[in-house]
This record gives C-alpha cells, sequence and structure tokens, in this order.
C-alpha cells in the first residue's frame, strides 16, 4: 500500500458498521499516520468494524488501515534498528 498517504490530513470515521460510522461524523487528524495510530491504539476494537479513513479523495476501510498500521510499525522497527 501506498504509505505516501500517511502525511496528508485525514477524516477517521468509527462504527460498528459503515452507516453508523457516518452517523457519527468523522474526526480529522493532521496526519493520516495519526488516524491510523488512534484507530488501532486508542479506538474500541468494536468500532473498527465500520471504520473508514478519507484522505485525499481515496476512502479505506477497515483492512486497509489495519494494513497501514502494520507498516508503519514496520517502518518504525526499521529506523529504531539503524
Amino acid at each position: 500500500m501506498n504509505t505516501q498517504i500517511l502525511n496528508m490530513p485525514g477524516q477517521l470515521f468509527l462504527g460498528t458498521n459503515v452507516e453508523n460510522a457516518f452517523a457519527q461524523g468523522g474526526r480529522r487528524f493532521s496526519s493520516a499516520a495519526k488516524a491510523v495510530r488512534f484507530a488501532m491504539e486508542q479506538a474500541a476494537p468494536v468500532s473498527l468494524r465500520g471504520a473508514m479513513l478519507k484522505v485525499e479523495g481515496e476512502t479505506l476501510g477497515p483492512d486497509q488501515i489495519r494494513t497501514l498500521h502494520s507498516q508503519m510499525e514496520t517502518i518504525g522497527q526499521e529506523c529504531r534498528a539503524r
């Protein structure tokens, strides 16, 4: 997945399903990386079922958010190893 979007602002929607996530509204983050970290490390796990992250006209679902988080962890480990 393209990790370039991590530096772009994003809007995170969380809910038990997509309809619920939209109804609750989105939360804006100065970077998609911060939104991904919030979703995976602070939000209730059940709210990830309907999670969506909108970045630059692209909408990412729960699986893509998890993938980005995993990639962020890998990048962080590589940086710490240096």
